[in-house]
């Protein structure tokens, strides 16, 4: 193969991806002088990497198979603009080698490794023949080609359970289900092989020995068309969900130097079997005592930037110069690791759910600034919508310092100082994740999060006096803003009276629980709020996001945020959500129940799980939609009978859509 048409120099770079990695991209590409090219889907007309980009243009329909996973559609989009070059960026694409030789095909530099490479390395029953041979340690299992019922549960048998079913095209924790005993396996595989053909277009799977209580470690490694091939130090990637990372860290607390060495001599050696060209990573999964070889990334990793702030490199750079055929910058011999740094994705998810993705529209985005050691890569904005059409990241927060407790602390820091609202997020289940003490002495392994939901997940504690009087000042806060937008109203200054003194009163509660009552005296002479027996001398003032609350001598900083008799305020005690209570009466509000058998999000049915007129035990499965590429089962609220199913496999169903039907036992 001529190398002149694989690596090349080139001006006009277009990113075959979407949010917070095609928004990295661009940020990069620009900073080297490249012009840019965005693409999106008729939902993402309005996304941030649009904007950003110099050009984008339109791929099809909302679903990723009519847009990002559309590889002609993205072909014509590089001819239309003139792009020279397409980075997939990670996710849809990335590792797909038809992709890599269409973009060859079409005289296009790909950056990232070739179609053969990726063909190598890419599948992971592949690259653990090859592992094999190049005498990389392997954890036990079948990666073979027939894919018959018979043949993968004698595989299952052979190999002892537990085991893990898992995608051979594979990423993300799509397509992976843990298997404890033979009479799960035929239902574990069919639905393993059904997520992963909606996201990969590849249902192959692979069966491997479970390692209880395993560590995931990874090690980055990057290649040049020069025959240069480096290691960049390993990542733990330990802490995860669903088999999706959810924190990630570098260098890993429970290797030392020796072992160090050791996993990145052997990740040199993997990446070394097929001359590697090409940002890349080697996961190992570890039972604490031996590091075993599980797969090969062949593209960018959305954990990298803590490898590039432990390293100083800029990957993507590096990416984008490998591609121009340039030889890498440093030797081995000169990467120096630099202090510590934790990564947290945060994600539209409702952790109390069970991590149930969240749409709509991003009312309010308020995320700290990125100084003292603190980094975020955002893919939205406020005013942005989040579809229920893709993966529900929304940005990466990331904090650098000397130690891992300094960086542990600057990371729970920025996510106890960031607010977002219009949508659920995981920032308070990352903030319980970051400050949980077992986290702090890596006594953790991929288990841990389940282990520790309840914990992880506990609810907000009730709004004290701190959070009541904030709730008041929250109010006349909003009242002020709105009077100073009006020239020369005397309600400017809070408190201001014509004369003497009067009296207000406020009331709110939690969901449904009951009201607390608290009073505003104001007018001349100081204000003071009023709960039970307590009068606490009141003063507010505003700043950006929210304002300062002084009580009786002592002020605090409280972020708020007003949607109408919602109020949702963040203090020095957490998060709370509190619904002002409409002083003048006309509270109406609808009750939903929870035995309603309707659609979470919007989705697709992919499975009928139980018959009309059958007998269901409370928790029993009725149906599973896929949703934002995850999989959701729907079950019995209680056991009764299944009266009728209002949908069938295939069917397109919105929100709040009734699916299912459950009479309950003795009606």
């Amino acid at each position: 193969m001529d190398r002149s048409k694989l690596y090349r120099r080139f001006r006009t770079l277009l990113i075959a991806n979407r949010g917070e990695i095609a928004c990295r991209v661009i940020r990069t590409a620009r900073a080297m002088g490249l012009r840019t090219v965005a693409v999106y889907s008729e939902a993402d007309r309005d996304a941030m990497h649009v904007a950003l980009a110099d050009e984008a243009v339109l791929l099809g329909p909302a679903r990723a198979r009519d847009s990002y996973l559309n590889v002609e559609r993205l072909i014509e989009a590089a001819r239309k603009t003139g792009a020279e070059a397409v980075h997939p960026g990670y996710g849809f694409l990335s590792e797909n080698a038809e992709f890599a030789r269409a973009c060859f095909d079409a005289g296009l530099v790909f950056v990232g490794p070739t179609a053969g490479m990726m063909t190598a390395m890419g599948s992971k029953s592949g690259s653990k023949e090859l592992m094999e041979k190049a005498g990389v340690p392997l954890v036990p299992g079948y990666h073979g080609e027939a894919q018959d019922d018979a043949t993968l549960s004698k595989a299952a048998e052979k190999i002892g359970f537990p085991i893990l079913v898992k995608a051979s095209a594979g990423g993300g924790g799509r397509g992976m289900r843990i298997v404890r005993s033979a009479d799960e396996l035929g239902a574990a595989i069919v639905s393993a092989k059904r997520e992963a053909k909606a996201a990969f277009g590849d249902d192959r799977m692979l069966i491997e020995k479970y390692v209880d209580n395993p560590r995931h470690i990874e090690v980055q490694v990057i290649g040049d068309s020069h025959g240069n091939l480096l290691s960049l130090f390993e990542r733990e990637c330990t802490l995860q969900r669903r088999h999706q990372k959810v924190i990630e860290e570098a260098p890993s607390p429970t290797l030392n130097a020796a072992q160090r060495e050791t996993v990145c001599a052997a990740a040199r050696k993997a990446a070394g079997a097929v001359n590697y060209v090409g940002a890349g990573t080697i996961e190992f999964v570890s039972d604490g005592k031996d590091v075993f070889f599980i797969e090969m990334n062949t593209r960018l990793q959305v954990e990298h930037p803590v490898t590039e702030l432990i390293t100083g490199i800029d990957l993507v750079e590096w990416q984008l110069r490998v591609a121009f055929g340039e030889a890498l910058p440093l030797k081995q011999n000169e990467i120096k690791l630099n202090g510590h740094a934790v990564e947290a994705r945060v994600y539209a998810e409702n952790p109390t759910k069970n991590f149930m993705p969240s749409v709509g529209r991003i009312s309010t985005w308020r995320l700290p600034t990125e100084t003292g050691g603190l980094r975020i890569d955002a893919g939205y904005r406020e005013g942005d919508t989040v579809s229920p059409y893709y993966d529900a990241m929304l940005a990466k927060m990331i904090a650098w310092a000397p130690t891992r407790d300094v960086a542990i602390e600057r990371l729970n820091r920025g996510l106890e100082e960031s607010d977002v609202r219009g949508i659920v997020t995981n920032i308070p289940f990352l903030s319980a994740l970051m400050t949980h003490p077992k986290l702090r002495t890596n006594a953790i392994d991929t288990g841990f999060i389940e282990r520790e939901l309840a914990v992880l997940t506990q609810a907000a504690p009730a709004p004290g006096e701190l959070e009541l009087c904030a709730a008041v000042a929250a109010v006349i806060n909003e009242e002020q803003q709105t009077a100073r937008a009006q020239a020369n109203s005397p309600w400017q200054t809070f408190g201001w009276q014509p004369v003497g003194r009067r009296q207000r009163n406020f009331a709110f509660r939690v969901g449904h629980g009951a009201e607390q009552k608290i009073t505003l005296n104001y007018g001349s002479g100081l204000s003071t709020l009023v709960i039970g027996e307590r009068e606490l001398a009141f003063a507010i003032a505003s700043r950006e996001g929210g304002f300062h609350l002084t009580l009786d001598g002592v002020k605090s900083s409280v972020a708020a945020v007003i949607d109408g008799h919602e109020l949702y305020l963040r203090t020095r005690n957490g998060r709370f959500d509190l619904h002002w209570v409409d002083p003048f009466g006309g509270e109406s509000e609808e009750h939903v129940g929870e035995d309603k058998i309707a659609a979470p999000l919007p989705g697709t049915v992919v499975a009928v799980l139980a018959e009309e007129g059958a007998t269901l035990e409370k928790g029993a499965p009725i149906l599973t939609l896929e949703v934002m590429k995850m999989e959701q089962t729907l079950r019995a609220p209680y056991a009764g009978l299944l009266k009728s199913i209002k949908c069938k496999v295939g069917d397109i169903v919105q929100e709040g859509i009734e699916l299912a039907v459950v009479e309950p036992a003795g009606e």
